[in-house]
């Protein structure tokens, strides 16, 4: 079973699961990405088993380094898809699980506590660049009614300087701050997943053959 950390700004919300999942020990991945992924399915499955998850409705997206993001939990909506194009999964519907792969990339979760709609982003170079985190809270408003004062943002262990040249978790911080987030409701441990191979799958580190950590979220149902 995958090992999975969890953090104490996201545990203390009522209802909210979530989890990351860190390096599985003992599976091989030196390979690529789909093929990582595959390999360590089983192992994410029974991680998710123990968190309440069924592995088959997990939400997740294709990952492309962009800034669009999807809204999951409409009435046409199926669990267990993966949507194209995307970087970002936002739902305000309890029961509905959302996942992102990282390795290196940050993973971001913005939860807001009072409205119990919560998501999680892909946000690395690039996608910090581009503003993924900003849009999703600015979705998270425009489509629910979020209230960026009222959020909750944790940021995932992720490659930092000097092991990479550029701070984009320090950018996401600002970012937050900058969208109205308060500073003490944004959470980042500074944790450098390049530091610490026998924890976390590096792409850098690594040379792009190398595993995902996953990170979920979602709302219990009532």
């Amino acid at each position: 079973m995958a090992p999975v950390e969890f953090f104490p700004a996201l545990s203390a919300v009522p209802g909210l699961v979530h989890g990351f999942l860190t390096r599985v020990p003992g599976v091989l991945v030196d390979t690529d990405r789909a093929d990582a992924v595959s390999r360590l399915a089983p192992h994410h499955a029974e991680a998710l088993a123990s968190l309440g998850i069924p592995a088959d409705a997990l939400h997740t997206v294709e990952q492309v380094h962009g800034s669009g993001i999807t809204v999951c939990g409409g009435p046409t909506d199926r669990s267990g898809i993966c949507t194209a194009g995307m970087d970002g999964l936002v739902t305000g519907t309890a029961g509905v699980w959302l996942g992102i792969y990282v390795a290196d990339c940050a993973a971001v979760w913005i939860v807001d506590p009072l409205r119990r709609v919560c998501a999680v982003v892909h946000s690395g170079k690039k996608g910090t660049e581009l503003g993924i985190v900003p849009a999703t809270i600015g979705l998270m408003k425009e489509t629910f009614g979020s209230d960026p004062d009222g959020l909750v943002v944790q940021v995932s262990p992720c490659i930092r300087p000097p092991a990479y040249e550029v701070d984009f978790a320090k950018d996401i911080r600002r970012q937050c701050a900058a969208s109205g987030v308060p500073s003490e409701r944004i959470h980042d441990e500074g944790v450098c997943t390049a530091r610490d191979p026998g924890r976390y799958y590096s792409y850098r580190t690594e040379r792009g053959r190398t595993g995902r950590m996953l990170a979920v979220v979602g709302f219990r149902s009532a």
